[in-house]
């Protein structure tokens, strides 16, 4: 399908923190224009689902849309959010628009978890049906996640990377992230350095902001690094933790590790009277010397006695 070519007079909502584990994992906000042009279109359309008949749609005829903005949630949070909508009904409608290729099919803009719910409830699902190019769906999906729950950082970037990869404009990968030029590049680069199938097995790790996700990426560049992440996700242990946690776990198991130290072996100094009164141990910064008090029980007071004349005379040897 032909994509919609967007004005130059774009909007985008206000962007909102995006991690709330580093100091820089917040994306600046873009610039406020008035909604004109598609987007001001998106915005209306939103507006008008509260006024708006809405239809009831079985929720097996509801596909996905090309690119989710989503990753899928913990299990724990998301059946609290599914048994809301068992006990109180669906509240909110999802915005959905005729399948682009398939007749009586239709493909939803937003409201995943919402008819993931309804789905499991075994009812049907409020819908606002609305005709909706690829680009109004996309920005669509951005109008609403700035009204609710921000997606988290790595969400953001991965959404922003399929985008792309998909064919859409910066422009309007721009509004629909309410992001600008440098912050959309740096999104795109944070989810291109890393293996995907980790960024959806780890998941949205909200907690976690971009910081912590570019020294992850650095840490896969060691080699058999991928491997062992993989690995870690894989563990039956890991599988059922909060997504944070799973990046904690991964993040762990990657790390470099710590080289240790040989330490230098210790010599036995040797009086000339046969006995072994001392061993030392030295590197390029320290000299360590340790008395044997069985083999000399006085001679370590003794040394430590005149240790300082020994000094004194070996600062007159450097005069």
């Amino acid at each position: 399908m032909a994509r919609k070519h967007l004005l130059s007079d774009l909007a985008g909502p206000k962007l909102n923190d995006l991690g709330q584990g580093d100091a820089f994992s917040r994306e600046s906000a873009a610039p406020q224009y008035a909604p004109r042009g598609a987007i001001g279109a998106v915005s209306r359309s939103i507006e008008l689902l509260k006024s708006q008949s809405l239809t009831e749609l079985d929720p097996d005829l509801i596909d996905a849309p090309a690119v989710i903005d989503r990753l899928d949630e913990d299990g724990e949070q998301f059946e609290e959010f599914a048994r809301n909508i068992r006990e109180n009904g669906q509240q909110v409608p999802i915005l959905v628009r005729p399948h682009p290729t398939v007749e009586g099919r239709y493909q939803i803009a937003y409201g995943r978890r919402r008819l993931k719910a309804v789905k499991a409830a075994g009812l049907q699902i409020k819908a606002a049906v609305r005709s909706l190019s690829d680009d109004e769906l996309v920005l669509a999906q951005g109008q609403e996640n700035s009204a609710r729950q921000d997606l988290s950082f790595i969400e953001r970037a991965l959404y922003a990377a399929e985008l792309e990869a998909t064919g859409f404009q910066r422009s309007v990968i721009m509004a629909a992230l309410a992001v600008d030029k440098s912050n959309l590049s740096r999104l795109i680069q944070a989810a291109t350095q890393l293996p995907a199938d980790i960024i959806r097995l780890i998941g949205a790790a909200p907690k976690t902001g971009r910081d912590r996700w570019g020294e992850l990426a650095t840490r896969l560049e060691k080699q058999d690094a991928i491997t062992k992440a993989r690995e870690t996700l894989a563990d039956e242990s890991v599988k059922p933790l909060p997504s944070d946690e799973r990046f904690a776990r991964v993040f762990e198991a990657v790390a470099p590790k710590k080289v240790k130290k040989e330490k230098a072996q210790a010599e036995v100094w040797q009086a000339d009277d046969g006995v072994k009164a001392a061993s030392f141990r030295q590197d390029k910064r320290t000299l360590t010397l340790m008395i044997d008090k069985k083999a000399a029980p006085e001679f370590g007071d003794y040394l430590m006695s005149v240790l300082p004349e020994i000094y004194a005379s070996f600062r007159k040897t450097k005069q």
